[in-house]
């Protein structure tokens, strides 16, 4: 149960569905209710597929290019304090894609995959999460798995509910609420950077 609650906790922040509902609104704005639900269905059944294959083949993928676990916890923590930083800022409610990516995608059939599974709710910050996040033992594996699902569901709720969320906090709400989130995910990152230094230079940590 720690196990998946340790999973839940940590990527729910980096996911970030509340940063994915402008862009989920304004793809979908034309959208009836059943096919704004079955996009987000989809978006998120795909993150749930991105995430577990970034954490079962994630050693295997290290292996193969000689990169150390710890090497890219620190670059997973730098990575996720970049992205942490952005939110902090003013402005930090701003869209994840470009505007040129955001006009591309309102031409496309199914925006489930990109640009909303991937990247806004499985980018490079939440696979070397995954990534990083690798068991030992079989059942700390599956639940492991099962947070990510978990973490799909309150996905799924969020963008559901996105156009409720939006009108009841308004603007302000959504800057403090990304703002809460950045930091948040500031401390994720500094735990994995810190973690990462003090297992490759244990004196440091003495």
């Amino acid at each position: 149960m720690e196990v998946l609650i340790a999973t839940f906790t940590t990527l729910f922040s980096v996911v970030n569905p509340f940063g994915a509902m402008p862009v989920f609104l304004t793809l979908t704005a034309d959208d009836s209710p059943s096919a704004r639900r079955q996009t987000a269905l989809r978006a998120c059944i795909y993150m749930v597929c991105i995430l577990s294959v970034a954490y079962l083949g994630g050693q295997y993928i290290l292996n193969f290019f000689g990169i150390n676990i710890q090497h890219l916890r620190i670059a997973g923590g730098i990575l996720l304090m970049r992205s942490a930083f952005e939110l902090l800022t003013p402005g930090a409610n701003r869209d994840r894609v470009g505007p040129d990516a955001l006009e591309e995608s309102k031409h496309k059939d199914d925006i489930s995959f990109t640009p909303l599974a991937m990247p806004m709710l499985s980018g490079p910050g939440s696979m070397a999460i995954c990534i990083g996040l690798i068991r030992p033992s079989y059942f700390d594996k599956g639940m492991t798995l099962l947070g990510f699902a978990l973490v799909a569901l309150a996905s799924f709720a969020v963008l559901l509910s996105s156009l409720r969320l939006t009108r009841l906090l308004g603007r302000p709400g959504m800057a403090a609420l990304a703002r809460i989130m950045g930091f948040i995910t500031l401390a994720i990152g500094v735990n994995f950077f810190a973690t990462a230094i003090g297992a490759l230079f244990p004196g440091l940590s003495r």
